[in-house]
């Protein structure tokens, strides 16, 4: 279908996976919306979107924040008609990955973040996706979503493993709406995430991993296929494969 002159909601806009994805969809004529909790950060994308010549809006909103999000979505369908796209990419990882050692309120934020911001988002957008008769959902899940281990971490690998679920389940609720729903499955991919984790992986080790340059592609590509073809589910992993065994033994 392409992007120009579609309106494209990006949660996590600010860095990352979303950054490299808005900026990716604005230079194909997309219309972007920015959500973030950082406001200067997504203000800086917003800048160099438009310094390019693109389009693009800011938003500081928490995902997990559903009165926020419900209200911000009718204020874009009212200035522009409609939502397009939504990509689901707000989350983050918690410090500690043991079972015993992750803190009830490390579980919280990564559940809020990753799941509930997801569902929150959907919920907004598709009564306006179901009236337009067609629309696309992108929700980016991890690998620690399939492959479950020390590295991922016990709560972000389980929400991620509901987050794929989630997508799987939103193609059998809106079967035959037009609304069509994939997940993204990277690797590992050299994006801020990895700072958190308790041994951050070394420079050399991260110039072999996916960029979110490589993943905003992918994304991308699934967002500008005409609508009546559907991705559910893409795994995006790094050529080489490294040794992250001394790693996840010292978490």
């Amino acid at each position: 279908m392409g992007l120009n002159g579609k309106v494209c909601i990006i949660t996590g806009g600010g860095s990352g996976i979303g950054k490299a994805t808005a900026i990716q969809m604005a230079s194909e004529g997309a219309i972007v919306a920015l959500v973030g909790r950082t406001l200067s950060k997504i203000d800086t994308v917003k800048r160099e979107i438009e310094a390019s010549g693109g389009r693009a809006e800011s938003y500081a909103i928490d995902v997990a924040d559903k009165k926020s999000i419900g209200a911000m979505v009718p204020k874009l369908v009212k200035k522009y008609g409609t939502i397009d796209v939504l990509l689901n990419n707000a989350g983050h990882s918690s410090p500690h990955r043991r079972l015993l050692s992750t803190t009830p309120e490390e579980i919280e934020g990564v559940v809020e973040s990753n799941l509930l911001g997801t569902i929150y988002c959907t919920q907004a957008v598709v009564p306006y996706m179901t009236e337009a008769g067609e629309g696309t959902i992108i929700n980016v899940a991890s690998m620690a979503g399939v492959n479950p281990s020390g590295l991922g971490g016990m709560i972000y690998s389980a929400v991620k493993a509901a987050v794929i679920n989630f997508t799987g389940f939103l193609n059998s609720d809106l079967r035959n709406t037009g609304i069509r729903a994939s997940v993204v499955i990277p690797g590992e991919v050299d994006t801020p995430i990895l700072d958190k984790r308790p041994v951050p992986p070394s420079k050399d080790a991260r110039s072999t991993m996916v960029t979110s340059e490589d993943t905003a592609e992918a994304i991308t590509l699934i967002a500008r296929l005409p609508i009546r073809t559907n991705i559910p589910e893409l795994q995006i992993r790094p050529t080489y494969v490294r040794d992250t065994s001394g790693e996840s033994e010292l978490i």
